[in-house]
């Protein structure tokens, strides 16, 4: 499986697209008269959001006032969702749900207004199966170890159920 994204290109994301802020207005409206206690909310928010991609993990972070930061090694990744909402498509973004093992229903990340969601969500799952980047050629697979580790596994796992079949025909 070749690669279907540019590794630098992605290390260089710290901000979301644009469009987000135009995304937050329209969501915006629909509170009528309550619009400006929704829309500035989610403008700090847009104005603070930063992102950060790099070897080991995803940092994001945003707030003015109450700051909050996030940060997911990809050794941690469970399973990512693309999600793009109709408004999302018109303005070209996607929203891409970072989930781990942590056992929560919610997502543990969201890394929103992207434009490149597909290119962002193909990167995560080749980090998290444990490929590293580098001097590596575009047909490479991810690594998945020198085998030993699985090899001593199975071997244990065919000694126990020896001693299990043993034990069932000494016990009837």
């Amino acid at each position: 499986m070749a690669k279907s994204f540019d590794v630098q290109r992605i290390y260089s994301i710290t901000r979301p697209e644009s469009g987000l802020l135009i995304l937050y207005l329209i969501r915006s409206l629909g509170a009528l008269i309550f619009f400006p206690l929704v829309f500035i909310p989610l403008a700090i928010r847009y104005a603070t959001l930063r992102y950060r991609f790099d070897e080991d993990s995803i940092y994001k972070s945003y707030g003015l006032f109450f700051k909050q930061e996030d940060l997911v090694q990809y050794s941690r990744i469970q399973d990512l969702h693309v999600s793009k909402g109709l408004i999302e498509r018109w303005l070209g973004l996607g929203t891409i749900e970072v989930q781990t093992a942590a056992g929560s229903a919610t997502a543990e990340m969201t890394i929103e207004g992207m434009a490149n969601c597909e290119e962002i969500r193909d990167f995560l799952y080749w980090q998290m199966r444990g490929a590293r980047f580098g001097d590596q050629d575009e047909e490479q697979e991810p690594h998945a170890g020198s085998g030993e580790p699985a090899d001593t596994v199975v071997s244990l796992l065919t000694e126990i159920r020896d001693e299990i079949r043993l034990l069932g025909g000494q016990h009837p």
